[in-house]
C-alpha cells in the first residue's frame, strides 16, 4: 500500500500550482493573448514531464512505498513510461472537452478575461470527483475481472456513437434546463457582476451565468469521465499513477483551451483519431481478461501515431469551396 503521505503531498503540490496560477499569473482577470497561452501550455508540459522523472526515481528506489503496488508491482522505468502514456491518453480523450468549452463559453456569451476563471474552479471540481471515480473503479477492477469487458465494451460503443456527428447533437445539454434547474435553489442573474459567481439582485442573493457556465463544464466533464477514467485502466490500475496522470492531463488542458480556442475549427480531424483511439483502447481493454496484453511502448506509439495523424491531416486538408461557401452563408 502507498504511503499516505504520497497522497497529502500531491494534494499538496495541486493546490500550490492552482494558488500560484490564480494568485500570481492570472491575479487580475484578463484575456490572455496567444504568447501567453502557448508559454502557459508548454509550463504545463514541462511541470509533467518534471513530475514524470520524479516518477521515475520514486518508483524506482520505492520512495515511501511507490512501486510495491500489490496488482501491480513496478520499476522506474516502466512507471514513467505508464505515468506519460496515461497523460497522453487523457490529454487526447480530453479534447473533445475543449470543443464543449468553446461552446458552452459562446452560449453564455462568457467574456474572454473571466473564462480562465471557470475553468480554474472547476479543477476542484475534477479533483473531488476523478478521485471518487478513480478509487471505485480500481477496487472494483481487481475483485471482477470480467469487468474490464464492460468498459472496453463501453469505450468501442462510444467510439461508435460518435461516428454520428449528429448524435452529438441530439444530447447536447440543454442551457434552458440547467437554468430552471438552478432557478429552482437560486435566482439566476443576467449580469456577470465582475466575474463573481455570486450577486445580490433585489435585495436576494442570485447566481451569475458564470455560475451557470462552470456547473455546465463540471457536468460535461463528469460525462467524459466515464469514458477517460476506464481508457486509463488498460495502461495501469495503480491508482497514484492513473490520478495523478489525469490531473496533469487535465491541468494542462486549460492552457490549451487558449492556445487552441480560436482555431478550434481547423482541427475537425481530430474526431477521427480520438474515434480510432477509444476503439484501440476498448479492444485492449477486452483483451487483458484473456491475459492478452498490448506492451505500454505499442501503445504509447499507436496512440501518438492517431492523435498526430489527424493533426497533421486536419492542417493539411483544403476546404472545399462549398463548404467555405456554406461556413460565409452560416456566419
Amino acid at each position: 500500500m502507498v504511503n499516505p503521505i504520497v497522497w497529502i503531498l500531491f494534494i499538496v503540490l495541486v493546490f500550490v500550482l492552482m494558488a500560484i496560477d490564480l494568485g500570481v499569473f492570472n491575479k487580475t482577470a484578463h484575456n490572455p493573448n496567444a504568447r501567453e497561452a502557448i508559454f502557459s501550455t508548454i509550463g504545463s508540459i514541462l511541470l509533467a514531464i518534471g513530475f514524470n522523472i520524479f516518477i521515475y526515481f520514486a518508483y524506482d528506489h520505492h520512495w515511501l512505498n511507490l512501486g510495491n503496488y500489490v496488482h501491480e508491482p513496478m520499476r522506474g522505468r516502466e512507471a514513467a513510461l505508464k505515468f506519460f502514456t496515461g497523460y497522453l491518453l487523457e490529454e487526447s480523450l480530453s479534447i473533445d472537452n475543449l470543443f464543449v468549452m468553446a461552446l458552452v463559453f459562446s452560449k453564455f456569451r462568457v467574456p474572454k478575461m473571466y473564462q480562465h476563471r471557470i475553468l480554474f474552479w472547476g479543477i476542484l471540481g475534477v479533483l473531488v470527483f476523478r478521485g471518487i471515480l478513480i478509487g471505485l473503479g480500481i477496487a472494483l477492477v481487481h475483485h471482477f475481472i470480467w469487468l474490464f469487458y464492460f468498459f472496453g465494451a463501453l469505450l468501442i460503443w462510444s467510439a461508435y456513437k460518435m461516428l454520428d456527428p449528429q448524435e452529438d447533437e441530439e444530447t447536447e445539454l440543454d442551457k434552458r434546463t440547467l437554468v430552471r434547474l438552478i432557478s429552482k435553489f437560486y435566482p439566476v442573474s443576467k449580469s456577470y457582476s465582475g466575474g463573481q459567481f455570486f450577486t445580490f439582485e433585489n435585495g436576494r442573493r442570485a447566481v451569475t451565468p458564470m455560475f451557470v457556465a462552470l456547473m455546465m463544464i463540471e457536468t460535461t466533464d463528469i460525462l467524459f469521465a466515464f469514458d477517460s477514467v476506464p481508457a486509463v485502466f488498460s495502461i495501469t490500475t495503480d491508482p497514484f499513477l492513473v490520478f495523478s496522470s489525469n490531473i496533469f492531463a487535465i491541468l494542462g488542458l486549460r492552457s490549451l483551451y487558449f492556445v487552441l480556442a480560436n482555431v478550434l475549427d481547423r482541427f475537425e480531424h481530430l474526431r477521427h483519431s480520438l474515434i480510432a483511439i477509444l476503439f484501440f483502447i476498448g479492444i485492449k481493454m477486452v483483451l487483458i481478461p484473456l491475459n492478452v496484453h498490448i506492451p505500454i511502448g505499442w501503445s504509447l506509439g499507436i496512440i501518438g501515431v492517431m492523435l498526430l495523424a489527424g493533426v497533421a491531416v486536419s492542417l493539411t486538408r483544403k476546404k472545399k469551396p462549398e463548404e467555405v461557401i456554406e461556413e460565409v452563408v452560416e456566419g
